[in-house]
C-alpha cells in the first residue's frame, strides 16, 4: 500500500482485541495461525516512492543524523546502508513530522567521497520511524567502500563498509569480532573503542543490544529513560538512547555488522509468545512483540527480507567469506518452546530431554542442517545466542544443575544437532555465543557429560560489552567449576569482546577484556589467545 494509507497495525490490534479474544475462545486460546492470519491481512510496508505526503524542504533544528550510520548483511556484490533521521532522538517520533522525507545516499571507493560509484535517493517514512535501509548492489567483490547520507544540505558522517569475497574465492584471511549484552545502565561501551582500532572485516552482534527494563533497574552509570518498554514509541526511544552512544556509532561506521537478537530486545527470558511474567496473555505479548520487532528493524542494517510482518520477523540467515568461512546467524527466541522446569536451574531430567522441546523450531533447524551440508566453507560459523556447552553446577543432591534458558534446557535438540554435525562430517563447526556476561571456550560433544566421546565442535562464548559492571578475572570456585566440567578450556568474567582471525590452516580467538567499564577510562588488553587447527575441534593455547 501507499505510505499515506498505511494501516496502523498497533492501533488496530488494540482496537480489535475483543475480536481476538472472541476468536481465540473458539480455538481454545490464541493460536499462532489465528494471530498471524490477522497480522498478515493488516500489515504491509509502504512501497518506497509511492507516497503523496513528501516533505522536500525541511529545516532541522539539530543534527538529523544524531543516531549515526551503519552497514550490514554484506554479500559479494551488495551491502545494506542504514541511517535514521532523528533531530530529537529521545522524542518518540525522533522530532520528525508525520511526513516522508527524501534522503540522498552515495557510495565511493575513497574516504574523501570523490570517486562515487553508486548514488540515489530513498524516502524516510514515518511508518518506518524515518529509518533508511538502502540495498546497494552491483559492487565489486572483496572491496572496501565509503558511504554518506545527506538531507537538505545536512550530511552524515562518512561510514566504511565492504563486500565479501566471491563464493568460490579462497581468501587468505578474515578477521571479525563478536559482541553482546550492552546495558548502558551498567557500564560504558569501552570495548567498541578498542574494536574500532582492529582492522576487522565484519562484526557479529549476538543479542541484548538494548535492555527493556524500567529506568534504574540495572544501575545508574547512565540511566534508561522511562518505564519498562512495551509500546512502539517506547522501543524506538530506547533504541535511540543506545544508538546515541558515540563509541557504538564509531564501530557501526567501521565495517558491516550481522545482527541477531536475544531476549532483552523484547523481554527477558521470553520464549516465542510466552512472557517471563506469568500473568501476560499470549495475545498481549504478541502485540508487544510486534512493537519490539518493528523498532528492531528500524534501527538495524537489515535487508528488506527482514521487514517484520506484525509479530513475525525473518532473522535467521546465512553468509560467507568466500570459501574460507560460511556462517549461519540463528534466532533462538522467536520459535522456541517454553523453558522446562519453570526455567529454574535443574538436572537434565525428562523435561529437559523432551523430544518435542525446541529452541530453533522445525523450519529453522532443518534450514540450519541443510546450510551446513551445502557449505563449502573451511570454517562453519554458527552465530547464536545462548551457551551450548553443558555447564553444570553441583547441587545438594550430589547431582548437577543446568540452565534451562540455555541449550541444556533443550538437550534433545542440542544432541541431535551435534550428532548431525558428527555424522555428516561438517567441516570445522565453530559456535559463537553471547548472553552470559562471561568468557568461555568449550569443546562440544554430543553429550558433554561423556568426556570419553569425541569432540565435535568448538564454542567460543563472549562476555558482555557492559552488562554486569566491571566483572572479575577469576571466580572463587573456578577450579571446581572446571573440574566438574572438564570440556571448559577457558573461563573469565571481565567485560569486553572477542576477536577471531581465520586462515585456511588456523582459527585464532583473542579474548579482549576491560579492566573496568563503570568509568569511561577503562583499558582493553588481550587476556588470552586460543587456537583451532583445520580438521580438529581441540582448543589449544596460542
Amino acid at each position: 500500500g501507499c505510505a499515506d494509507s498505511f494501516p496502523s497495525f498497533f492501533a488496530f490490534m488494540l482496537f480489535q482485541k475483543n475480536n481476538f479474544l472472541k476468536a481465540a475462545s473458539h480455538e481454545n486460546g490464541i493460536s499462532r495461525r489465528l494471530f498471524l492470519g490477522y497480522a498478515a491481512a493488516l500489515y504491509s510496508i509502504p512501497t518506497i516512492g509511492q507516497t503523496a505526503n513528501i516533505k522536500h524542504r525541511m529545516k532541522f533544528a539539530s543534527n538529523p543524523f544524531s543516531l549515526g550510520v551503519a552497514s550490514g548483511d554484506s554479500n559479494s556484490t551488495s551491502t545494506v546502508l542504514w541511517t535514521r533521521l532523528a533531530p530529537e532522538p529521545l522524542d518518540p517520533n525522533g522530532g520528525m513530522p508525520n511526513l516522508a522525507v527524501p534522503v540522498k545516499w552515495r557510495v565511493s571507493t575513497d574516504d574523501n567521497m570523490k570517486n562515487i560509484v553508486a548514488s540515489g535517493q530513498q524516502l524516510a517514512t514515518p511508518q518506518l520511524g524515518h529509518s533508511v535501509h538502502v540495498t546497494v548492489g552491483q559492487l565489486k567483490p572483496d572491496n572496501w567502500y565509503w558511504y554518506q547520507f545527506s538531507v537538505n544540505g545536512e550530511e552524515s558522517v562518512v561510514g566504511r563498509t565492504r563486500t565479501m569475497p566471491k563464493k568460490f574465492a579462497s581468501p587468505e584471511q578474515m578477521s571479525f569480532a563478536f559482541a553482546s549484552c550492552q546495558s548502558l545502565e551498567q557500564g560504558y561501551f569501552t570495548a567498541y573503542d578498542s574494536m574500532a582500532q582492529d582492522e576487522l572485516d565484519l562484526v557479529f552482534h549476538l543479542g541484548d543490544y538494548i535492555y527493556e527494563y524500567t529506568a534504574g533497574n540495572q544501575g545508574t552509570i547512565r540511566k534508561h529513560h522511562g518505564k519498562e518498554i512495551e509500546s512502539l514509541s517506547d522501543y524506538r526511544v530506547r533504541h535511540a538512547q543506545y544508538k546515541m552512544d558515540p563509541l557504538l556509532q564509531k564501530m557501526h561506521a567501521r565495517c558491516p555488522w550481522f545482527v541477531t537478537w536475544d531476549d532483552h530486545e523484547l523481554d527477558n527470558n521470553c520464549a516465542d509468545d510466552i512472557s517471563e511474567q506469568k500473568n501476560v496473555k499470549p495475545v498481549d505479548f504478541l502485540i508487544r512483540r510486534a512493537a519490539a520487532y518493528q523498532a528492531y528493524y528500524e534501527n538495524m542494517p537489515l535487508r528488506r527480507t527482514s521487514i517484520p510482518s506484525g509479530p513475525s520477523m525473518q532473522l535467521y540467515r546465512k553468509g560467507s567469506f568466500g570459501q574460507l568461512a560460511e556462517f549461519t546467524v540463528l534466532d533462538g527466541r522467536q520459535y522456541r518452546s517454553n523453558q522446562p522446569n519453570n526455567d529454574v536451574r535443574s538436572p537434565i531430567n525428562e523435561a529437559a530431554l523432551n523430544p518435542g522441546s525446541t529452541m530453533l523450531g522445525r523450519e529453522q533447524r532443518n534450514w540450519l542442517k541443510q546450510s551446513l551440508i551445502q557449505s563449502r566453507g573451511t570454517w562453519n560459523i554458527i552465530a547464536q545466542q545462548v551457551m551450548m556447552g553443558m555447564v553444570g553446577t553441583s547441587n545438594n543432591k550430589n547431582s548437577m544443575n543446568y540452565s534451562m534458558d540455555q541449550w541444556p534446557g533443550y538437550t534433545h535438540e542440542r544432541m541431535d544437532l551435534l550428532r548431525f554435525m558428527e555424522d555428516r562430517k561438517i567441516s570445522n563447526p565453530v559456535v559463537l555465543t553471547g548472553d552470559i556476561h562471561s568468557n568461555w571456550a568449550n569443546e562440544l560433544r554430543t553429550d558433554d557429560r561423556k568426556m570419553e566421546t569425541p569432540t565435535v565442535a568448538a564454542e567460543f562464548v563472549g562476555t558482555s560489552i557492559a552488562s554486569g559492571g566491571d566483572g572479575q578475572d577469576r571466580i572463587k570456585n573456578q577450579d571446581k567449576l572446571i573440574s566438574d566440567n572438564p570440556f571448559i578450556k577457558f573461563h573469565n568474567r571481565q567485560r569486553g569482546y572477542v576477536k577471531c582471525t581465520l586462515t585456511q590452516k588456523t582459527w585464532t580467538t583473542d579474548y579482549m577484556v576491560a579492566d573496568k567499564v563503570t568509568t569511561p577510562d577503562g583499558k582493553i588488553t588481550k587476556r588470552t589467545s586460543l587456537v583451532l587447527e583445520n580438521g580438529s575441534s581441540t582448543i589449544q593455547q596460542a
